[in-house]
């Protein structure tokens, strides 16, 4: 029956502002009305609400104000150049430094390659491909480098 996640919400101080910054992050306009608008992520398939609301001043915790977007492993390695080009830091993670990500998470059974950024309300967004799934081995959080690196002497 389920498909996949259509929408997920965020809360901002400016519509209009978030609406440039998501654009610039290449997702379409789909909708907008006074105080809420819609951005395409995969258009027809999933879309991003962004609420003008006054809820954008709730502390960040992972369970609210955070969006994680699927991208290639073939971009994840790309990803730090792409948002530096769009004038868009990477933001500490899990005490990993920009300089040190894209990161490798350990969700055993699962492995993951994420880079954290923020926009311009301080939401938390997430790039993250699938490294490999199903396999159990626990291991530490590390540097998608180190993660190659470890691949290549198993």
């Amino acid at each position: 029956m389920i498909k996949g996640l259509y929408e997920a919400h965020l809360p901002v101080s400016d519509i209009d502002r978030s609406i440039a910054f998501y654009q610039k992050l290449g997702l379409e306009l789909a909708y907008k009305g006074e105080k809420l608008a819609f951005v395409w992520v995969e258009k027809g398939k999933s879309w991003l609400g962004l609420w003008e609301t006054d809820q954008v001043t709730l502390p960040y915790h992972p369970s609210i104000r955070h969006i994680a977007f699927y991208v290639s492993l073939e971009d994840i390695t790309k990803s730090k150049k792409w948002l530096q080009e769009k004038g868009i830091e990477v933001k500490e993670a899990f005490r990993f430094s920009p300089e040190r990500q894209p990161l490798v998470l350990p969700n055993n059974p699962q492995a993951h390659a994420a880079i954290y950024f923020q926009d311009p309300d301080g939401n938390l967004l997430e790039l993250i491909s699938p490294l490999r799934l199903d396999v159990e081995e626990e291991f530490e959080m590390m540097e998608l480098a180190e993660w190659y690196n470890k691949m290549k002497t198993e």
